[in-house]
């Protein structure tokens, strides 16, 4: 083996492993980006979106506290978007003078269609890339990398 080889290889080294395995992984997820957008929105207006997906609905003020940005920016974010058709306010049930922020359906579609384009993109790329074997090493590893990401 070339002194190349046995250098970049990670078995057997822990901290190796690690930074090859945050390199790929960090490709992979720009690669997966690639494959969808929700539109021209900038990163502060995809993260609000996002927490709204995984959270629900909530208060700008809120919203704000999450992100860790004024209430001033927030709100700048947050007509854009309401603008743009992906958010919509609606009272707060339990409290009427509160307004809740939720995604709209437009954003929800936006969402689907861009999981399906990262999934059929990540499909085409096992079936053209992998042989059969390294697709079902590459299925094994799911556990495994799923534990990591419950790794406090």
């Amino acid at each position: 083996m070339s002194e190349r080889y046995i250098r970049d290889d990670p078995r057997g080294d822990p901290p190796l492993l690690a930074t090859h395995l945050r390199a790929v992984l960090t490709q992979l997820v720009r690669r997966l980006r690639e494959q969808s957008t929700v539109g021209d929105l900038t990163k502060s207006q995809e993260a609000v979106l996002l927490r709204l997906e995984r959270d629900g609905a909530t208060t700008a003020t809120e919203l704000a506290r999450a992100e860790g940005m004024r209430p001033q920016s927030m709100a700048k974010i947050v007509q854009t978007l309401v603008e743009a058709g992906l958010l919509a306010g609606t009272a707060d049930p339990a409290d009427g003078r509160r307004i809740l922020l939720g995604l709209t359906n437009t954003a929800r579609g936006h969402f689907e269609n861009g999981r399906l384009a990262k999934d059929d993109w990540l499909t085409r790329a096992i079936l053209h890339s992998l042989t059969p074997e390294e697709a079902d090493l590459l299925a094994a590893s799911v556990p495994l990398l799923r534990r990591l990401t419950q790794f406090p």
